[in-house]
């Protein structure tokens, strides 16, 4: 995948954890509230290897 593609995923996944913690805030779900804060985590992951990617010329 290339830097943009990784940026987008990360993206995604960042908006999709913060619905799902939102949603979880809002039902007292705590199970929906770790999901929700994993997915986040994993887009800020995905969008700092498309940075890094750019950064080293898609080479990695």
């Amino acid at each position: 995948m290339g830097e943009f593609t990784d940026k987008a995923k990360g993206l995604g996944n960042q908006i999709a954890g913060n619905t799902k913690v939102a949603v979880a805030d809002a039902t007292d779900n705590p199970k929906l509230h770790v999901e929700g804060e994993l997915q986040k985590a994993k887009g800020e992951i995905q969008k700092a290897t498309g940075s890094v990617k750019g950064a080293l010329g898609d080479k990695i």
